[in-house]
């Protein structure tokens, strides 16, 4: 057994690392209490997750494409029409263009 400084040594070396370990805990709880709590707030709020939101925003570009392919027949449609019925084509000019 030792004796004297070693001991107390020993003894101060055991208490920090209960210390340490009793430290890493709190802020283990600290932590989950916080995410805790900032999950609830954020759920009160009007604010979308990353997942919809990206969902949402691939939904809105292959709308945007889609759209922009229907003008494009619809203008060749419109075009075709005009040729049969001998009418002047509408102008193109005069169509709003999509935005990208």
């Amino acid at each position: 057994m030792s004796t004297g400084p070693n001991r107390i040594l020993d003894e101060f070396a055991k208490l920090m690392t209960d210390a340490a370990g009793a430290a890493q805990g709190v802020r283990r709880e600290v932590e989950t209490a916080f995410k805790g709590q900032a999950e609830r707030i954020l759920n009160t709020m009007d604010v979308v997750q990353r997942e919809e939101f990206e969902a949402a925003r691939d939904m809105a570009a292959k709308a945007r494409e889609e759209n922009t392919k229907l003008a494009a027949r619809i203008d060749v449609l419109e075009a075709r029409l005009a040729e049969l019925t001998g009418q002047a084509a509408p102008a193109a000019a005069a169509k709003p263009k999509a935005k990208k």
